[in-house]
């Protein structure tokens, strides 16, 4: 388990209409399993491509998916909190009560657009906006092959403001021999840069 320090952490997750919900599922899981505090924000593209990739149903009531993710994950209520794209109270669109950094996985380039650009034109743009104004960490996970070079300039822009590019790229030292293991090598790469301690981690040399 991690140390209080680490329960004491809220995260953002934002899962947007890219390729590579199984990454976005597992590390909802991890962060629900360690006890960090989750809010979670989807697109209405992610909820197309949650089914279509996983059967996993992101529901239009976000108070039926909040019950259904805490009943998968064994949350308590109070640890994860599924906030609808358009809740411009929500507490995450202010950088007066925001959480410890953000996650986009998986980052659609229509989303890493807007958010480049400072569009703000949903919660999860939005709350992007504040963590790289309020200077919190924000991780990028893009999903898109190849790149464009539009695509490049706009995940440019983002790591010049401050942000984490971090494409899910899967390594194979570590010997992988399920979908499952190139999954979790990614995700506890995400873990890593929110300072967030992986125990089934694989590290070059061990």
């Amino acid at each position: 388990m991690f140390s209080q320090y680490n329960q004491e952490k809220s995260i953002i997750l934002a899962i947007t209409g890219a390729s590579g919900i199984p990454y976005a599922r597992r590390l909802l899981q991890c962060l629900i399993k360690e006890q960090v505090k989750v809010y979670l924000l989807y697109s209405s593209a992610a909820q197309i491509v949650a089914r279509q990739e996983c059967d996993w149903q992101l529901d239009d009531d976000i108070s039926l998916t909040n019950q259904a993710l805490c009943d998968e994950f064994q949350a308590a209520c109070e640890q994860l909190m599924v906030v609808d794209k358009n809740d411009w109270f929500s507490r995450i669109a202010s950088g007066s009560a925001f959480p410890d950094a953000m996650v986009v996985c998986p980052a659609s380039m229509g989303c890493v657009a807007a958010i480049a650009n400072g569009l703000s034109d949903n919660l999860i743009e939005r709350a992007a906006d504040v963590c790289l104004k309020e200077k919190k960490p924000l991780i990028i996970v893009p999903r898109e092959t190849p790149f464009s070079l539009i695509h490049l300039r706009n995940l440019t822009r983002l790591a010049e403001s401050g942000a984490t590019i971090l494409p899910p790229s899967p390594a194979f030292y570590h010997h992988p021999q399920t979908i499952d293991n190139m999954v979790n090598f990614v995700v506890n790469r995400i873990l890593q840069h929110l300072n967030i301690k992986a125990d089934n981690a694989y590290r070059w040399g061990d």
